[in-house]
């Protein structure tokens, strides 16, 4: 992968997680909940790879 390509999807995925974690902190929700969201998500995707 070129190095241009490799920051820009690096910056990317930087700049997802900080509009991810503005917007839940706008919503007034603990970032607990949207680390224990992200555990569930991760769980739930993971067991469908796991029957594939």
């Amino acid at each position: 992968m070129p190095p241009r390509t490799f920051a820009l999807l690096l910056l990317s995925v930087i700049a997802a997680a900080g509009t991810t974690i503005a917007v839940w902190s706008l919503a007034g929700l603990p970032l607990v909940a949207l680390g224990l969201a992200a555990l569930c998500a991760s769980l739930i995707i993971g067991s469908r790879g796991l029957r594939r």
